[in-house]
C-alpha cells in the first residue's frame, strides 16, 4: 500500500490507493489518471459466469458515507449475480477503486484507502486471464480516513455582478464552497459551473475553467482550491440552420426558436428556444447546438437537428364510474398540414354507458380543432374549434353545436393566456321545461403552472382564472361567467414518497333568473373530478317540483394524501367538498362532502386511478358509494 500525491497544472489531489503500482483508471474533476490498458481489456472480455462471495466493510463509515461507498461499488450492486468470467470480475474490481475513491471525495474524505482482495490477492495484481475458483471470495475494505474541510479558496477572473435579475446565478457559498465547510469534490464542481454560468449569462458563450489547483493537506486535514476562469469573447447569435426536417419548413423551424441573429447571446434564450420547439409537438427529438467557436465577427452560429414524428396519430381511452357508467373516447390527429406544424385533431366520445344498455341515454360528442403555431410571435398559436354534443346528466339533457376561434399565448414557461370569440346554439330539457338558447361572446383565461408533472405532480402550483361575458339572444340577456381555481402540491420523503395535494375552485355567474340561463353555463358539482361519491353534475340547487338545477355560485375544495408503495403502485386518501347556490354565495347548509381511498398503478402515460368514495352527507337519491376508474390523478 502506498500514498500517491498528484499535483498538476490543472489539478492537485492527494489520495491513498490500494497498491504500490497503480493499475486502474482514476477520474476526478473530469481528469483521468493512471489509466491502464489491462483494465480496458478486462472490461471488454466476457466469459463464463464467475460467482463470488462478497465481504464488504467500511470501517467507521456510517449513514450517508456508508451509503455513498456501497452505492458506488459495482461489486456490491452485483453481489447476487455472477460476473462475466474472471475478466469481468476483475473489471468490476478495477472500476470500484475509482468509483469508491470518487465517493470518498464527494463526501470530503481525501485520505482514505481502498483494498479489494480477490482470493486473498489485491485485484490490481491479478491478470485478466487468471484461473479463479468458483465461487471466489472477494473482500472489499474501505478506510475513509479523516474528514477534510476547505481552507483557502480563490477564484480568479470572476464575472462582474449581474445587473439583470434573469442573469443572476446561485451563490457558491450556498453550494458548500466556503472556508470551513466540508471539502466535498461536488462543491468544487458546482462552484466552477456557477462561475461559468455567470459569464455565459452576460454573453460570454465559451466561458471555461482555465486552471484548477486542488491540494489536500494531510497534516491539517484541509483542502486548498485555486480556480482561474477564462470568459473568452463576448458573443451574439449567428445564423440558425436546421438539419433533419423532411415535411417541416426549415425556415419556420428556425423562426420558431426565437433566436434572432445579432442579438447578444443568452443561455436562457437557447433554453426557451428548445421548449418552443417541443411545444410544436411535431418532433420525436430535437437538439439545438451552438458552434464550437465564435466567428471573427463575434457571431455564434446555431444548428437545430430534428427528427420528425409521423404525420398521423390516433388514440383511445376510457373512464368508468359505478354512478355515471362507462365512457369511451378516441381521437385522430393530422400533423404538419402545410409544413409549419399546423394540426387538425378530431375527437369523439360516447359516455353514460350503463346496464341495461340503452343507446337513447348515451352521451355523444364530436369535435374538430385546427391549430396553427407561430401566429404573430413564436409563442402565439391560432386555434379554431367546432363541436357538437348531446349530453344526458341527472339534471338536464343538452343538444348543442358550437364554434370558436382564438389565440393562445405563452408569456413564460409558467404563464399563459387564452382568448377567443365563440358562438353556441343549444336545446335543453330540464326542470324548467324545453328551451332554446343562442349565444355569442368572448372568453379569456390566464394560467400559472409550475407543476413538475401535469398528470402526477409532486411539487408546484397551478392557478387558473377565466372570464366569459356573452349575450343570449332568445331571452335577450347579457351574462357574465367567471371562475378561479388553485392547486398546490408538496412532496416529501425519499423520491417524494409522500405528496400532499390540495385544490380550491370558485365560480360566479351574473345574469337573469335561472330559467333564462343555459344550464351548461350554470354551476354544478359532483363526479370524479369534483366531489367524489356523488354523481356527475348531481350537486346543484333546488329547482321546480323538487328537481335539481344549476346555480350561480360554486365553491369546491379537495385534499388528498398520496403515498408511493413502490415503483408500480401507490395509495391515496382524500376528502372532497362542494357548494352550489342559486342567488347568494354558498353557505354551510349547502355543503356536500365525499371521502374515500384509492389505488394508483403507475404507467408511462401517468397513474391509472381507481378511487372508492362515499358521500358523507348524502341526500335522497344519492348513491351509497361510487367507484371511479381513469388515467391521471384526480387533480
Amino acid at each position: 500500500m502506498g500514498c500517491v500525491r498528484v499535483v498538476s497544472r490543472i489539478g492537485a489531489l492527494a489520495l491513498v490507493v490500494a497498491s504500490a503500482s497503480p493499475a486502474f483508471a482514476f477520474d476526478i474533476f473530469g481528469i483521468k489518471l493512471f489509466e491502464d490498458a489491462r483494465q480496458q481489456d478486462a472490461a471488454a472480455v466476457l466469459s463464463d459466469p464467475q460467482h463470488y462471495k462478497l465481504d464488504f466493510s467500511t470501517s467507521g463509515a456510517k449513514g450517508d458515507l456508508d451509503t455513498a461507498i456501497r452505492n458506488a461499488s459495482d461489486l456490491w450492486a452485483g453481489k447476487d449475480t455472477p460476473a462475466s468470467g474472471a475478466a469481468g470480475l476483475l473489471a468490476k474490481a478495477g472500476g470500484d477503486y475509482r468509483r469508491i475513491t470518487q465517493a470518498l471525495y464527494s463526501q470530503g474524505y481525501y485520505g482514505g484507502t481502498v483494498n479489494i482482495l480477490i482470493g486473498g490477492r489485491e485485484a490490481t495484481t491479478i491478470a485478466p486471464d487468471a484461473n479463479l475458483p468458483d465461487p471466489v471470495p472477494v473482500r472489499v475494505m474501505v478506510q475513509p480516513g479523516p474528514l477534510f474541510h476547505f481552507r483557502r479558496l480563490q477564484i480568479a477572473n470572476r464575472a462582474p455582478p449581474a445587473t439583470a435579475p434573469d442573469d443572476q446565478v446561485p451563490s457558491i457559498v450556498d453550494q458548500g464552497f466556503a472556508a470551513g465547510q466540508i471539502a466535498r469534490s461536488s462543491s468544487v464542481l458546482k462552484a466552477e459551473q456557477i462561475e461559468i454560468d455567470a459569464w455565459r449569462q452576460q454573453g460570454y458563450a465559451k466561458a471555461k475553467v482555465a486552471r484548477r489547483d486542488v491540494v489536500a493537506d494531510h497534516a491539517s486535514n484541509s483542502v486548498d482550491v485555486n480556480i482561474s476562469m477564462d470568459p473568452g469573447r463576448k458573443a451574439a447569435v449567428g445564423a440558425v440552420t436546421v438539419n433533419g426536417a423532411q415535411n417541416m419548413d426549415p425556415a419556420f423551424v428556425a423562426r420558431q426558436t426565437g433566436l434572432v441573429p445579432g442579438k447578444e447571446y443568452d443561455p436562457d434564450d437557447v433554453a426557451l428556444a428548445d421548449k418552443r420547439l417541443m411545444r410544436l409537438e411535431v418532433f420525436r427529438s430535437e437538439r439545438i447546438a451552438e458552434a464550437d467557436f465564435i466567428g471573427t465577427n463575434g457571431l455564434l452560429p446555431f444548428n437545430v437537428a430534428v427528427q420528425e414524428l409521423p404525420l398521423h396519430r390516433f388514440g383511445v381511452g376510457a373512464t368508468f364510474s359505478t354512478v355515471d357508467g362507462l365512457g369511451t373516447e378516441g381521437y385522430w390527429l393530422q400533423r404538419n398540414l402545410f409544413g409549419q406544424a399546423e394540426s387538425l385533431r378530431i375527437d369523439a366520445n360516447v359516455s353514460g354507458i350503463a346496464l341495461p344498455i340503452d343507446a337513447a341515454k348515451f352521451n355523444y360528442a364530436l369535435g374538430a380543432t385546427f391549430k396553427k403555431p407561430g401566429i404573430l410571435t413564436p409563442d402565439t398559436d391560432f386555434i379554431a374549434n367546432v363541436a357538437a354534443a348531446r349530453e344526458i346528466v341527472p339534471t338536464y339533457t343538452e343538444t348543442s353545436a358550437s364554434a370558436k376561434v382564438g389565440l393562445n399565448h405563452s408569456l413564460t414557461d409558467q404563464i399563459s393566456f387564452e382568448g377567443d370569440v365563440e358562438a353556441q346554439r343549444s336545446y335543453f330539457e330540464d326542470s324548467f321545461g324545453i328551451r332554446n338558447f343562442a349565444l355569442a361572446g368572448v372568453f379569456g383565461s390566464a394560467t400559472y403552472d409550475s407543476r413538475d408533472k401535469a398528470t402526477d405532480a409532486a411539487h408546484g402550483f397551478y392557478a387558473n382564472a377565466t372570464v366569459e361575458p356573452f349575450y343570449e339572444f332568445y331571452f335577450g340577456n347579457p351574462q357574465l361567467r367567471a371562475t378561479a381555481e388553485g392547486r398546490a402540491y408538496f412532496g416529501f420523503g425519499d423520491h417524494d414518497k409522500f405528496v400532499l395535494a390540495g385544490r380550491v375552485k370558485a365560480g360566479a355567474l351574473l345574469g337573469p333568473s335561472l330559467d333564462q340561463i343555459p344550464p351548461d353555463k350554470l354551476f354544478f358539482a359532483g363526479g370524479g373530478g369534483s366531489v367524489r361519491g356523488y354523481g356527475y353534475k348531481s350537486i346543484g340547487v333546488a329547482g321546480p317540483g323538487g328537481t335539481v338545477t344549476g346555480g350561480r355560485y360554486l365553491l369546491e375544495a379537495s385534499a388528498e394524501g398520496r403515498m408511493k408503495i413502490n415503483d408500480t403502485f401507490g395509495a391515496v386518501a382524500f376528502v372532497d367538498g362542494g357548494y352550489v347556490a342559486a342567488d347568494t354565495f354558498p353557505g354551510l347548509a349547502d355543503l356536500r362532502v365525499g371521502a374515500g381511498v384509492g389505488l394508483r398503478y403507475y404507467t408511462g402515460l401517468g397513474p391509472l386511478r381507481l378511487d372508492f368514495a362515499v358521500p358523507l352527507n348524502k341526500r335522497a337519491g344519492d348513491p351509497d358509494y361510487a367507484i371511479y376508474l381513469g388515467l391521471g390523478q384526480a387533480f
